[in-house]
């Protein structure tokens, strides 16, 4: 019997993560809009992602703050929240994408940051629980906006996705159906508490 219980968790284990996919797509799907459709927000939320070496912003990453900004000036948002992961002392994502949006004309009162965005899950947790929001634009990739609104809207925000412009490579796309899988567990078998800290006002 030790073939068919061998066989039984090889097809476990290859069909999961593409149903993980499956399900938080069809999830999040009527959630995700235009910057021309989407509902008006107080706060637009950038997800963080990789910064190069020295200081800029990887194109992922930009893409997501230039399309935060163009919410910014279509008057679909007041504030930006960039959120990111800012762990090590000489890395600090948030930081970053605050100064490249105040350098394409942001002001810089209407640019918050989350230093302690280390992954989606955390990002969209500490929006509600340490800036008190409710509703929010969240801007990411397309590959990665289903995942982000579906756990966003699982933990009690009402979330409204936003794709930046740039095109997933390969590798970026098959990553998110472990991701999905990781974010399922996180959902509902987890519930992760990510690093917190003392309220804050955006």
């Amino acid at each position: 019997m030790w073939w068919k219980r061998l066989l039984i968790a090889a097809l476990i284990a290859i069909t999961l993560p593409f149903a993980a996919r499956v399900y938080v797509h069809f999830y999040a799907r009527d959630h995700v809009y235009s910057v021309t459709d989407v509902p008006h927000c107080r706060v637009a939320m950038v997800l963080g992602s990789r910064v190069l070496p020295d200081g800029s912003l990887s194109v992922y990453l930009a893409g997501r703050v230039d399309r935060a900004i163009e919410l910014y000036k279509a008057g679909k948002c007041e504030k930006l929240l960039m959120s990111g992961d800012n762990r090590f002392r000489n890395y600090n994502e948030p930081e970053r994408m605050r100064e490249y949006a105040i350098r394409k004309g942001v002001p810089a009162e209407d640019v918050g940051v989350d230093f302690a965005g280390r992954r989606t899950y955390d990002s969209v947790y500490r929006a509600q629980h340490i800036f008190g929001l409710q509703r929010l634009i969240i801007v990411t990739q397309a590959f990665h906006v289903d995942r982000a609104v579906f756990l966003a809207n699982h933990l009690g925000l009402k979330a409204y996705g936003v794709a930046s412009d740039n095109k997933a490579n390969t590798r970026a796309t098959f990553r998110e159906f472990p991701a999905c899988v990781s974010a399922l567990a996180d959902a509902y078998l987890l519930h992760p508490h990510p690093v917190m800290g003392e309220k804050e006002e955006i």
